[in-house]
């Protein structure tokens, strides 16, 4: 799988990412299961297979049982540390945490960014994470508290490079001002179904009457250097498997995907990777399937150029309308 360099960091990475939201089974307190462990080391291991050497993570993935059954099957699968490229996320917490009635809620304080990755480290059995993302914004965020946690981190060799993920470009320059260390990444939500950070570039002052106020994320992102992630690159699977009560836009886009997959001779999952993959940004998808099949299939996108036109085509059925 061909690779490229993250702006501002060593890091050589593949153009897809393997993501370890629901490797881990369930999302309660149980132990992982022998079967979740066992359908964990398959899906790493063709993801391995297939060339990918990114691996996505986030502390509270199934609790962070995630984390913990990733670590165990790089040992079982005799995996070297520095062949494979680690991120995780912190910042969210769960109810009851730690005390019984405290509320859900968002924590970029030190204490809880620095615990945060010591537990994260644990799991995945390693002294260090290459990325570390905040995972989304907390409104009570003070910035000199996130820069004391990057700090300590960096200085004592747990983390190497820092980001974000679902931050908007006012809250990542409110960072910047503070941090001293390069934020390389933010991780969003983009498929061909879920395309707004796109096209919201196309509308702005399109005409009087239909103004879009532009956040312009994907803008700012590539001026600063910052690669773009996408999670559910695929939407949920809806582009390759569109649900009987799907809205006009998937159906629309999901019937292309696939005739352009029979033109090309490749999977449904290739051509609608391609679709983020043929932007500039560049935008690295975050595959989150746990069938290994369906792993390979999506890796196929790394074999496709779409053209211009395809990649009109395919926002056009995805809009109900086309761009100009």
């Amino acid at each position: 799988m061909r690779k490229f360099v993250i702006p501002q960091t060593n890091l050589s990475v593949t153009r897809l990412a393997y993501g370890n939201m629901q490797i881990g089974g369930s999302w309660d307190d149980r132990a992982p299961l022998a079967e979740d462990r066992a359908k964990a080391t398959r899906v790493i291991a063709r993801a391995l297979e297939c060339g990918i050497n990114f691996f996505d993570h986030a502390d509270i993935y199934c609790r962070g049982k995630s984390e913990m059954v990733f670590g165990d099957a790089l040992r079982e699968l005799r995996v070297n540390r520095t062949d494979v490229i680690l991120q995780s996320k912190c910042g969210i917490r769960f109810g009851a945490d730690p005390n019984p009635g405290d509320p859900a809620r968002y924590d970029f304080s030190c204490e809880h960014i620095t615990h945060a990755v010591e537990g994260s480290l644990r799991r995945l059995r390693t002294d260090y994470l290459d990325i570390l993302l905040l995972h989304r914004p907390d409104a009570l965020v003070e910035p000199r508290e996130v820069a004391r946690a990057f700090d300590e981190l960096r200085r004592a060799g747990k983390v190497r490079y820092f980001g974000v993920s679902n931050h908007t470009p006012g809250q990542i320059a409110l960072l910047r001002k503070f941090v001293t260390q390069p934020l390389v990444v933010n991780q969003l939500e983009l498929n061909l179904w879920h395309h707004e950070l796109i096209s919201e570039g196309l509308l702005a002052n399109n005409d009087a009457a239909h103004y879009t106020n532009a956040t312009g994320i994907l803008e700012y992102c590539r001026a600063q250097e910052m690669i773009l992630q996408a999670w559910a690159p695929v939407a949920g699977g809806r582009l390759m498997d569109p649900p009987r009560d799907a809205d006009a836009g998937i159906t629309r886009a999901a019937a292309l995907v696939a005739r352009l997959a029979q033109l090309r001779n490749t999977s449904r999952e290739a051509i609608a990777l391609a679709w983020l993959l043929r932007h500039p940004a560049p935008i690295q998808p975050i595959l989150g399937t746990t069938n290994p099949e369906r792993v390979a299939a999506s890796c196929l996108a790394d074999e496709i150029e779409l053209t211009r036109e395809e990649w009109y085509a395919l926002l056009e059925a995805a809009r109900g309308e086309p761009a100009p």
